[in-house]
């Protein structure tokens, strides 16, 4: 039993590694093509970088993506996933060609807001249509027992799909809006997708699952996204020598939402009740730990924009990001905070899900958060004195 259990997380590994060098080896040859069809960002007053740099680095990282499922789809455990699972993975993959393909349209020839929007809602629906929805989850109430009593609560088919299409919509447009810096996207959807995939890969090691194929999706999808924001990273990082546009930073956003989807399904199957309330809501609290710094910036900059009687997508240079710069940390650093808050958030928040002991984790997030504070604060303590 133990052999088994060991063999798909090395499969798991080798399905990221291939993710990875394939999209380290792709950036060099969309780069070269972004330079020579015009996709290219020219400095705005809202961004930070001076120079012209291209675009579709998503590309390459889409490229890394279907590599690293093809290379799944060739070893022996992963390949039950597609045995007796095609629809999922099919689905999801099948979603972010269509979104990536609308994000490289933008990245070239910036579609308006409106078309943008249309493109991650049939994006979602392609999720839907291959069984990847939001059917249930739990609520601490009403579960008719003593003490905490929890309870299930089973959507209807058009609640479901409605929940799919919310969260994945704001998924895709918080990691939109957090892309501001360089490395900043790639590095926080490497942070999330390892985060959500280590609560997948607990879920492929639960007792009482016995490595059930049908839990390998929703790994196999953030090992490769893990693998793919690595690859891109050492092109992206400050200076960036390609940026990965709204091809990648929606690619990241559609496949955190399918992850924790497809999560979400899985806990039901595994046959965990109502007392391993962790677990049931485990989901839901890593989708608001990974969400919580980029969909903190989206909802701060709607409201921002919207009380100055503008349009919620109008740009501006007030994100969190700019923020921390104007504080007088550098662009590195900045982005390397950025880092530590998803981090300390989303490993946190998967701990908690996955270790017994919950008060050692919340100590420990605890710290890591007062950690945090003081780095992010350092800059403006510095230059008041």
């Amino acid at each position: 039993m133990g052999t088994t259990l060991v063999l798909p997380i090395r499969e798991f590994l080798l399905a990221g590694l291939t993710s990875a060098v394939i999209t380290f080896l792709l950036v060099g040859p969309v780069r070269a093509l972004a330079l020579r069809l015009g996709a290219v960002a020219w400095p705005r007053n809202r961004d930070v970088h001076v120079t012209p740099t291209p675009r579709w680095g998503g590309l390459a990282m889409l490229g890394g993506v279907l590599a690293g499922v093809g290379m799944a789809y060739q070893l022996p455990a992963l390949r039950l996933a597609f045995d007796y699972y095609p629809t999922e993975v099919f689905g999801i993959v099948g979603a972010a060609v269509l979104l990536s393909a609308v994000g490289a349209l933008d990245d070239r020839y910036e579609l308006d807001a409106l078309t943008k929007l249309a493109g991650q809602v049939t994006a979602a629906g392609i999720l839907v249509l291959c069984g990847v929805v939001w059917l249930v989850f739990w609520v601490p109430w009403g579960g008719g027992g003593t003490g905490v009593s929890w309870s299930l609560i089973i959507l209807g088919q058009e609640q479901g799909v409605l929940l799919t299409v919310l969260i994945t919509v704001a998924m895709v447009n918080a990691m939109n809006f957090v892309d501001g810096l360089d490395g900043l996207a790639a590095g926080i959807g490497m942070i999330a997708a390892m985060a959500t995939g280590l609560f997948a890969i607990g879920l492929v090691l639960r007792p009482d699952v016995g490595n059930d194929p049908s839990v390998y999706s929703p790994a196999l999808i953030a090992a490769v996204l893990a693998g793919a924001c690595l690859g891109f990273l050492p092109h992206n990082f400050n200076p960036a020598r390609i940026f990965m546009g709204d091809s990648g930073s929606m690619l990241i956003g559609l496949l955190l939402a399918a992850i924790t989807t497809s999560e979400s399904a899985k806990i039901v199957n595994t046959g965990a009740d109502g007392t391993d309330a962790l677990a049931l809501l485990a989901p839901l609290i890593v989708l608001a730990a990974v969400l919580f710094v980029p969909l903190l910036d989206l909802l701060m900059a709607v409201v921002r924009r919207t009380r100055k009687g503008m349009s919620p997508f109008a740009p501006d240079k007030m994100h969190l990001h700019h923020r921390l710069l104007e504080i007088g940390h550098s662009q590195r650093r900045a982005v390397l905070l950025i880092y530590l808050w998803a981090g300390v958030l989303a490993f946190g928040a998967v701990a908690l899900a996955l270790i017994d002991d919950p008060i050692v984790v919340l100590w420990t997030v605890g710290i890591g958060l007062v950690v945090a504070v003081l780095a992010t604060a350092v800059p403006r303590a510095a230059r008041t004195r």
